[in-house]
């Protein structure tokens, strides 16, 4: 019986062996996998820092927006806008011809003629209207200003869209490397497992769970990789198919900005002055709509000549001029009361609406900041939280295949906490800068920051 049991011994000793050799090598596998995950990543493009990265994509983004472009659009018609009110004060002119036959009957006495050609010029300009077209000019110009800023808002938008979307493209792609170390980890503990049951078949449901652990990573590192590929998607249809590499993309944005500044910045926001741009236009507006009951003086020149043939008629030619200054005096108008009470009323409105704006923007600020500020202060408790991690993992994968003193499930929950604790580290950092790209889009934007 001795004899018998000998080989069966050494049998399962050289498997434990096997088993422990692979088991010592699942220690190495993060710093394997993090080497291969480096010289696998694409390559930065040379001498371009990640900022410059952001500001290239949004570059592209700009030139291919259709929101920008119309945008830009709407802003040169406001420029015509106010040449066509400028207009309004120059020499205006106007000239009539007609051309055929005429006839009349007066008292039984038949006029007429086979042809009559005539012509008239008319020649007027607006000398005084109490400043009414003055107004009118402000108005357009104010109007032009909160297109320009509308503009500028449109353009605001699509970049901190698209730096949004970069942002996000790097967090799921760090994720996705994370993931991807974890299923190489349990696939090692895995095969681990496999050598020692091959000698020990009363550890196979330890063998079992570490394939429900490999599954589990798998799934989730699917779901990663395919989150990747739906931002990517985003991303292309905004900046085009050639996407930058996402390298650093995650250190970009770490400097949260001085809430102070920040909150004395809102009001320099695009979207803000183009609210207070509306404001004064409607200001404009309405003192326009006023002044429109005041006198208006101007002066015209008339001229005409006329040539009949044929038929009867007194008069061959005729010619006629004149000259004239014309005054305005409007007597009685209730509804021009109706209409500047209305004007005025809107503008009110209007400044309450920019302030209301304000307001909400800068408590916008307050809480971005204070999320922000969190975000970090929590990437930097993980990161603390990380080393602890690593060693607890490690002393635990030791203890179970080397000792005996632990079970596959401390294994396992370890290693499991571990990599959530680096996925809450990329979400932490990510969290942050979204909200760094949410201060400066409210304040003076991030197409400002990125130049």
């Amino acid at each position: 019986m001795k004899c018998v049991r000998i080989p069966l011994m050494l049998a399962i000793l050289s498997g434990l062996a096997h088993a422990s050799a692979a088991q010592v090598r699942c220690l190495d596998e993060d710093a394997a996998i993090a080497s291969t995950a480096i010289t696998s990543a694409p390559a930065a493009e040379p001498g371009m820092s990640p900022r410059e990265r952001l500001a290239a994509m949004v570059g592209s983004a700009l030139e291919r927006s259709h929101a920008v472009g119309a945008s830009m659009l709407l802003s040169e018609a406001a420029l015509s806008d106010i040449e066509e009110a400028r207009a309004a004060r120059e020499l205006q002119s106007t000239m009539t011809l007609s051309i055929g036959p005429e006839g009349s009957r007066t008292d039984g006495d038949n006029r007429g003629s086979a042809l009559r050609a005539s012509g008239s010029l008319q020649v007027s300009r607006m000398i005084y209207d109490g400043g009414r077209t003055r107004h009118i000019v402000d108005w357009r110009t104010e109007l032009a200003r909160a297109a320009r800023h509308g503009q500028l808002s449109a353009q605001e938008q699509v970049a901190s869209t698209t730096v949004a979307l970069a942002l996000e493209r790097s967090r799921f792609r760090q994720q996705a490397l994370v993931y991807g170390q974890y299923v190489r980890k349990m696939g090692c503990l895995a095969q681990a497992l496999e050598a020692i049951v091959a000698t020990d078949r009363g550890r196979a449901s330890e063998l079992v769970q570490a394939r429900k652990s490999l599954q589990t990573a798998e799934l989730t590192l699917a779901q990663s990789q395919s989150q990747t590929r739906q931002v990517e998607a985003r991303l292309r249809r905004v900046v085009g198919t050639e996407l930058p590499s996402a390298e650093g993309l995650s250190t970009a944005l770490l400097e949260v900005p001085d809430l102070e500044s920040s909150l004395i910045a809102a009001a320099e926001s695009a979207q803000i002055e183009q609210l207070t741009a509306q404001s004064l236009a409607a200001d404009r507006l309405a003192r326009s709509v006023e002044l429109a009951a005041r006198p208006k003086l101007g002066w015209a020149f008339a001229g005409s000549a006329r040539q009949s043939q044929g038929g009867i008629t007194d008069e061959k030619r005729n010619a006629a001029a004149s000259f004239a200054v014309n005054l305005d005096i409007p007597l009685l108008n209730p509804a021009n009361l109706h209409a500047s009470d209305s004007a005025l009323k809107r503008a009110r409105a209007a400044v309450m609406q920019r302030d209301e704006a304000l307001e909400a923007r800068r408590i916008r600020i307050t809480e971005a900041h204070e999320q922000a500020t969190a975000s970090f202060d929590r990437a930097r408790r993980v990161s603390a939280v990380l080393r602890d991690s690593e060693q607890l993992r490690n002393f635990t994968l030791q203890q179970w295949q080397q000792l005996g003193r632990r079970s596959l499930f401390d294994v396992m929950n370890a290693e499991a906490e571990h990599y959530n604790l680096r996925v809450q580290y990329v979400n932490a950092l990510h969290d942050g800068q979204q909200l760094n790209v949410v201060l400066q889009s409210l304040g003076r934007g991030v197409g400002e920051w990125l130049r």
